[in-house]
């Protein structure tokens, strides 16, 4: 899916000023980050939108497709038949949707015309079972009852936080299970939390990246849980970013919860493991005792060859 997304995305700046590409990119990167909460669209044109789909998609398509895969290792018996994505602009997480899961059906919903246009377009192809409908973002929003799988990603931050509430209410109220990703900031991770605790209160089981539905143990303020995703840039992406490296990391938070019984990772690896000389330093969020650092030697044998092998944002037990 990752490349045929690449190839859908390739000729996506022909024709369109590079002047007009570098402002428009300048401007997402703000409202992306969620500095600019708003009632309105924030991609406009169709400028702006080939600018988006350029500077972001990769990188959260990749995102997504981490935070789905990490839900989906703990629900292997399960996949949805019917998939909304709310805000979901050009359809990045559709995308990493059908790349989790197949033979469902997705709609994604977004207030601006133009994303929908284009994501229509760069979708043809590869994902023909997908409805485009123009929705505004906010309070009214409604899911149809019985949807199986709900998507936010990167959208929160852009919202007033009364939409915000009523777009997680939405979610939780009509869905088996949903998946919501934030960049990964301090301020990222404090919509995640402050969603988690709507998820929770409204009766849904957090299933990743926490190993627990109590409350987050960590501070506000002091840290913040989040992830990283490798994106491999494409010429055309290190050509609207500016980038000289052929990959980058995404970092993003995410939450997923389902109204189903699942059963979340005993623990989950919350930073980078850092090796040493006949050992390996794991940073986790437990079941039991919160956040706590655990050290794997050699003598541990098969748990030490494994903890070589683990990445960041890996279940560990």
């Amino acid at each position: 899916m990752q490349e045929e997304l690449r190839a859908a995305l390739a000729g996506l700046l022909d024709g369109l000023p590079p002047k007009q590409a570098a402002q428009a990119v300048e401007r997402l990167i703000a409202n992306y980050r969620g500095r600019t909460p708003t009632d309105a669209p924030v991609l406009r044109d169709r400028a702006d939108v080939a600018a988006y789909a350029a500077y972001r998609m990769p990188a959260t398509f990749e995102a997504v497709r981490a935070a789905l895969t990490a839900f989906a290792a703990r629900v292997p018996d399960w996949s949805p038949a019917t998939h909304v994505d709310i805000g979901g602009g050009t359809g990045a997480a559709t995308w990493a949707t059908a790349a989790t899961w197949e033979g469902h059906h997705s709609t994604v919903l977004d207030w601006a015309q133009p994303a929908l246009d284009l994501g229509r377009e760069l979708a043809a192809k590869t994902l023909p079972d997908t409805e485009w409908r123009r929705q505004t973002i906010g309070e009214g929003l409604t899911v149809p009852a019985g949807t199986d799988l709900v998507t936010v990603s990167y959208v929160l931050g852009e919202l007033r936080p009364e939409d915000r509430r009523a777009v997680v209410t939405a979610a939780a109220t009509a869905t088996q299970a949903v998946v919501l990703i934030e960049p990964g900031t301090p301020d990222g991770y404090l919509r995640i939390r402050e969603a988690r605790t709507q998820l929770t209160e409204a009766g849904l089981r957090i299933v990743a990246p926490c190993p627990h539905s109590d409350t987050c143990p960590i501070v506000p303020g002091q840290d913040w849980c989040h992830f990283a995703a490798r994106v491999n840039r494409s010429s055309l992406h290190r050509q609207v970013k500016g980038g000289s490296l052929p990959y980058e990391d995404e970092k993003f938070s995410y939450v997923a919860a389902t109204t189903f019984d699942a059963t979340p990772a005993p623990a989950r690896i919350v930073r980078k493991p850092q090796l040493r000389k006949g050992q390996v330093l794991l940073d986790l969020c437990t079941t039991q005792d919160g956040l706590q650092r655990t050290t794997v030697t050699k003598r541990h044998g098969t748990h030490y060859r494994q903890a070589r092998d683990a990445s960041w944002g890996d279940d560990w037990s």
